[in-house]
């Protein structure tokens, strides 16, 4: 009664993401005059602290209103990917095991895998103009 379960602080972190990531799209679809957004594309890591289900889920909510309202969001899960101290080796992983799959080494330095980025979205600038993308790399 009024108080969070545990079961629903995910879901108002990602939609707290969506919100903000809603943000920066509004941003770029009005310095690029849009008038609608049809697709967002993210990159988001095993490692960034984002549930990727609830990411979709909290997205159908927080575009509500927006320049979004009917966008697509297209969720791109990059490998965790690990540079080694010991051998230099560049190797994926997965996100509980962070060792070199080259040396087996412990010392190693996340290169790929905690990005939650902003890749691209798709704008309409006008009628009868076909959408355009705009790069946010």
């Amino acid at each position: 009664r009024g108080i969070c379960s545990m079961r629903c602080w995910p879901t108002m972190h990602e939609l707290s993401v969506c919100q903000a990531l809603l943000a920066q799209v509004d941003d770029i679809a009005r310095a690029q005059n849009a008038i609608a957004v049809y697709e967002i594309n993210v990159d988001v890591g095993p490692l960034s602290g984002v549930v990727t289900a609830l990411l979709t889920q909290a997205f159908t909510l927080a575009r509500a209103g927006t320049l979004a309202e009917a966008a697509k969001l297209i969720v791109n899960e990059p490998p965790v990917t690990v540079r080694c101290q010991i051998c230099e080796q560049k190797t994926d992983t997965t996100a509980n095991a962070l060792c070199c799959a080259a040396c087996g080494d412990w010392r190693t330095t996340v290169i790929h895998g905690d990005e939650l980025m902003l890749r691209d979205v798709v704008l309409e600038r006008a009628p009868n103009i076909k959408p355009r993308r705009a790069h946010h790399v």
